[in-house]
């Protein structure tokens, strides 16, 4: 009789825990590290003091959308801003962090 109640709530729980692992983006994969939202305004600042040249790109700008692999120029991110492994550039006068690898945009900071 136990062992019928502890499997019935295994398989009450299982379902759970394997949505909770696929949470954050659509296709199941973990959500990318963010800038924290009170970093966001200095990095900010501290990308104009740096002037890059902005990149137009005539696609609507989206977290997802993919970056050409060419024309665009990637900065490093300081450390002190807690996101390491990506990179930033400004498309269209805003800047974006990027992951290297793909190209992808993986936050827009406002």
């Amino acid at each position: 009789m136990l062992r019928n109640a502890i499997f019935a709530a295994a398989l009450v729980l299982l379902p759970a825990t394997a949505m909770s692992q696929g949470q954050g983006q659509p296709n199941g994969l973990p959500e990318p590290p963010s800038m924290r939202s009170e970093l966001a305004p200095r990095f900010k600042q501290y990308v104009i003091t740096q002037r890059p040249t902005s990149f137009t790109y005539a696609q609507p700008l989206a977290v997802g959308s993919v970056l050409p692999q060419q024309g665009v120029v990637y900065r490093e991110v300081p450390a002190e801003y807690g996101v390491s492994g990506y990179r930033y550039t400004v498309v269209n006068e805003r800047t974006v962090l990027v992951d290297p690898n793909t190209g992808r945009i993986v936050q827009i900071i406002e």
